[in-house]
């Protein structure tokens, strides 16, 4: 029995863990990553992107999704190094996920690279994307942190 004027707790029901929002845009230089006759719908092609020490993927994914480029609006690239600890993952066609080797982490490629599975804590960061007049595809800046960078400058 509760002491007369003492407080009673609420239980509130677990929230699932989500991903912070990236704060700020990455001011990364414009590199050229590709053109889109190169593309063949979700068949994947490597890149580096702000830099040689930074793998990437550029992805045509088939059909249109939030932050596509491209005709289609469906052209997206992201960094291949898992955030959690910077383990290069790998396209699973099948489901059009990115995944660590490591602690097994997925990102779905489909929805921004957003975190469906695993340690990671943050989503994927996605490679801001422009096409020109040629089809020619270039990065302009990442949605997140990549890993292994101490600040958000090259």
């Amino acid at each position: 029995m509760a002491a007369a004027g003492a407080a009673t707790a609420t239980m509130m029901p677990a929230q699932p863990a989500k991903a912070a929002p990236a704060n700020a845009i990455i001011d990364y230089p414009s590199n050229k990553l590709g053109n889109i006759a190169d593309l063949k719908v979700n068949e994947p092609i490597d890149i580096e992107y702000p830099d040689e020490n930074s793998p990437g993927v550029l992805l045509k994914l088939g059909q249109a999704v939030e932050d596509g480029v491209g005709p289609d609006g469906d052209i997206v690239a992201y960094s291949v190094l898992c955030p959690h600890k910077g383990w290069q993952m790998s396209y699973d066609s099948t489901d059009r996920t990115l995944n660590c080797p490591g602690h097994f982490s997925r990102f779905d490629c489909e929805a921004g690279g957003q975190q469906v599975w695993g340690h990671a804590t943050q989503n994927l960061p996605q490679f801001t994307l422009r096409v020109d007049e040629k089809g020619d595809i270039y990065a302009e800046g990442a949605s997140d942190l990549i890993f292994g960078r101490p600040s958000n400058v090259l």
